[in-house]
């Protein structure tokens, strides 16, 4: 079952659907991780997503995109999701373009949104300094120079830092945070790979010394905080979408194992204990999809409430995934803790997308802060 959507979306996430089971697999998944792959993505999938117009996705018509919003987003995403199918379309499209759209000069989206657009241009947001997620812990700074800014510091866990063309960095200023778009080669800069447990793309980032002019700035310069919180809300609403398809299919896997595997000649799904566990991922899974889907319209129709939306939906979507994944690996008995099945896999890479963006913890406290508790 995917989310609600009308007839235009709802045949853009068939369509994804289909993509993605036809051209991606968890064996090409172990392919990429046991040679190491840098990219930990198909470099011929992406430009095929980018041919079929996903990469405009969220830019207007007007801009050459498809102006689905971020409804079309969860309509890509879930699916993705499904297949374990990784791409920079998280970093690029979604935080990268959001960057671009909400804080980018006319000359800044001019000149990148055709080529992220075209698929020739990938982000990434760096924004973490230390292993929690926490954007307001930000220690590396930009400093007026005679050309512009000089930046120093070092970012963690850069979501596909290792690929990206251009970095969205957020900085400590004089009066504040601001965002710069920067050159990924530029002088002084350098990306550390990470091994992470999901086999996709990561890096640490150290800026030292690293010149860019005044044209490098994202929005407005001290103001770059309250900017960064809607990147980043969207990035985890988007989030949120993957990470219901990881679930989904974890749910329906574990089901059908239920109904199929016979222990002492009694099938294990007519254990009343197991029913009633299955049940309560059932019900789990209905309320974080509402949460989900309620979050991908509030950015489209009402983004002034999006950081309870967003945070809300995170913390669920949190929450239910960490009780699938464990109840799948659980009802599979001692095979699913082995590496030859796919459960594991997806394990992983939820375990990621929980702590990505924010935890369950961070997004539980950001509530409780909106509501006043």
């Amino acid at each position: 079952m995917g989310l609600l959507f009308n007839e235009e979306q709802r045949l853009l996430q068939e369509t994804a659907q289909d993509y993605f089971q036809n051209n991606f697999s968890t064996k090409t998944l172990r392919q990429m991780r046991e040679n190491r792959d840098a990219l930990c993505y198909v470099p011929e999938l992406w430009q095929q997503m980018s041919e079929m117009g996903w990469t405009g996705i969220l830019a207007s018509e007007d801009q050459g995109g498809l102006g689905f919003g971020f409804q079309g987003v969860g309509a890509v995403l879930e699916p993705a999701g499904k297949t374990l199918a990784g791409s920079p379309f998280l970093s690029t499209v979604v935080l990268g373009g959001t960057a671009l759209q909400l804080g980018g000069t006319d000359a800044q989206r001019n000149h990148w949104l055709p080529k992220l657009i075209a698929g020739e241009a990938r982000f990434a947001l760096a924004v973490d300094e230390v292993a929690r997620h926490d954007p307001k812990v930000c220690a590396t700074t930009a400093t007026p120079s005679a050309n512009g800014y000089v930046i120093n510091g070092t970012k963690q866990f850069v979501m596909d830092g290792a690929c990206a063309d251009q970095l969205i960095v957020s900085t400590k200023t004089g009066k504040g945070q601001t965002l710069f778009l920067v050159d990924a080669k530029a002088a002084g800069i350098t990306r550390h790979p990470l091994t992470m447990v999901d086999t996709r793309n990561a890096a640490r980032i150290v800026f030292d010394n690293v010149q860019v002019g005044a044209e490098a700035v994202l929005g407005t310069l001290d103001e770059g905080a309250d900017l960064l919180d809607q990147i980043l809300d969207r990035g985890r609403v988007a989030l949120c979408a993957e990470m219901l398809g990881i679930a989904q299919w974890l749910f329906d896997t574990t089901v059908e194992y239920l109904k199929q595997r016979v222990q002492f000649d009694v099938l294990i799904g007519s254990f009343q204990a197991l029913q009633h566990r299955a049940a309560k991922m059932f019900v789990q899974m209905q309320l974080a999809r509402s949460t989900v889907l309620a979050a991908l319209s509030i950015v489209d129709e009402n983004p002034a409430f999006l950081p309870f939306y967003a945070s809300a939906a995170k913390a669920k979507m949190g929450e239910v995934l960490e009780l699938v994944s464990s109840e799948a690996v659980q009802m599979h008995g001692g095979i699913g803790v082995t590496d030859e099945l796919d459960v594991g896999l997806y394990l992983k890479r939820g375990r990621v997308c929980v702590a990505a963006l924010g935890d369950i913890t961070f997004h539980r406290d950001r509530v409780a802060g909106i509501v006043g508790l």
